[in-house]
């Protein structure tokens, strides 16, 4: 009988990872992006599938803010940026959605734009449940991911997760008598996640 149990909480596990991935990659794969740099200043940038709700953002290297906007409609977005007045340096154009960051580096050198690549950053998605705090996060890279939980500001609990599977799931179980606000914090890929929620 036991064992029927465990059997059936691993198939649960496995069905929720597939979902997930499922999920991960039907957004991946409707993502299309053109950016086509017009006259070595300015810069057209297309996306062919965005929904409404989602931000793009333009940052610096060192990740400060320096343009953001909400999409304010779904289908396609295409807006041409003049790029003349930034100083020389390093920058991202960011589209952040739902479940993924999708990056694309460039540099300015003499005056002139010239991109240095993309990827995709994969969010983590954090779900609560009653006590638990259910935690997925999509790592190709295999980086390591730092959890923090925090009771009324203060902090119950923090690990490093460096794991070599390509999914890192981890499930925490907290107190049900501890009632009151909560938050989970995660870093990964030099960025930081947040949640609050209450028990």
């Amino acid at each position: 009988m036991k064992d029927m149990k465990d059997m059936k909480t691993t198939i649960k596990k496995c069905l929720v990872v597939v979902m997930m991935l499922g999920t991960f990659i039907n957004y991946a794969n409707g993502t299309k992006t053109a950016i086509d740099v017009i006259d070595g200043k300015r810069v057209k940038v297309e996306f062919k599938i965005v929904k409404k709700g989602q931000t793009l953002s333009i940052k610096d290297e060192n990740g400060i803010v320096m343009y953001s906007q909400k999409i304010e409609t779904s289908g396609t977005y295409s807006k041409t940026f003049d790029l003349s007045k930034l100083k020389k340096g390093k920058y991202t154009t960011e589209l952040e959605k739902d479940y993924e960051i999708l990056v694309k580096s460039f540099k300015i050198l003499d005056g002139q734009i010239y991109f240095e690549g993309e990827k995709k950053i994969f969010k983590p998605v954090i779900r609560t449940e009653n006590n638990l705090v259910l935690i997925s996060k999509i790592a190709f890279n295999k980086e390591p991911l730092k959890v923090a939980l925090y009771y009324n500001d203060e902090i119950i609990f923090s690990e490093t997760v460096k794991d070599s599977k390509v999914v890192v799931n981890r499930v925490y179980k907290l107190s049900e008598e501890e009632k009151g606000d909560y938050r989970v914090v995660i870093n990964s890929d030099n960025r930081t996640y947040t949640k609050d929620f209450k028990i």
